[in-house]
């Protein structure tokens, strides 16, 4: 959130708080984090090397592919081969801040997908090499661990902190107002600590490489650096997402995940 906020067009009023939250996350206009420690998650889990289940409001697909659809041999070579939820986030172009999300669940005869829901990613767009402040999203594959908000734990099966961290104020890249993105988030575990609340501060692969990069409530405008969904299909994830399918996000643009 840290890195999310840090980008933000904000009132005199929202610079402190976002001094606060920056600590906590990397989000491009979201993402906070500090918590908790649980177990600390190795340098290959930082980095989301190895992902989603059709929520319970989506409808399926009338067939379900025995590969994922848009992800070319190099992207899913890196889905881990016990994922049986997959979250893909698909950029329209490399340098759009727009984009889509489908949950696929891994069944017997093959992958079921959810609804398309309407996303929003990085203002600059997408990148394989993010570093603080540069306003792209990561490309890449990328564990599902924990999850928290500002409300109160809408029946999540993540691990849930709540905390009054997540509060945020200010307006977006677009002037839209930011109150309530951080009503419910779900950490991408790009250089975090597994195991701890999404406002853990922890970048194991050093600040530079920045962090706090979540799914989180959509604004209405691009982000710092994380993807937001409206705030009925993060609880739809939320309720769906189970750490004993070992959920994943293959996240980036078209063209860079059908490689």
């Amino acid at each position: 959130m840290a890195e999310a906020l840090a980008g933000r067009r904000l009132p005199l009023s929202a610079a402190a708080l976002v001094v606060a939250v920056a600590a906590v996350s990397g989000c491009a206009s979201s993402g906070p984090d500090a918590s908790p420690a649980v177990p600390t998650a190795t340098t290959a889990q930082a980095k989301g090397v190895g992902g989603a289940a059709a929520s319970p409001a989506a409808s399926p697909s009338a067939t379900a592919p025995a590969r994922l659809p848009g992800l070319g041999p190099k992207t899913l070579a890196k889905v881990p081969d016990d994922a049986d939820q997959v979250v893909v986030a698909t950029g329209r172009s490399k340098t759009s801040s727009s984009s889509q999300v489908v949950l696929y669940r891994r069944t017997a005869s093959g992958w079921q997908a959810g609804a398309t829901w309407k996303a929003h990613n990085a203002l600059k767009g997408w990148t394989d090499d993010h570093h603080v402040g540069d306003l792209h999203s990561p490309i890449g594959v990328f564990t599902l661990s924990d999850a928290g908000g500002l409300l109160a734990d809408p029946g999540s099966k993540l691990p849930y902190h709540r905390s009054s961290g997540f509060a945020v104020g200010g307006t977006g890249f677009e002037d839209e107002p930011l109150a309530g993105s951080f009503d419910y988030v779900i950490a991408i575990d790009y250089n975090r600590d597994r195991g701890t609340s999404p406002l853990n501060p922890a970048r194991p692969l050093g600040a530079a490489k920045g962090g706090g990069i979540w799914l989180h409530v959509d604004h209405g405008g691009p982000t710092h650096a994380c993807v937001s969904l409206s705030e009925a299909h993060m609880k739809d994830l939320l309720r769906t997402l189970d750490p004993a399918r070992h959920p994943v996000i293959v996240m980036g643009d078209a063209a860079s995940l059908s490689a």
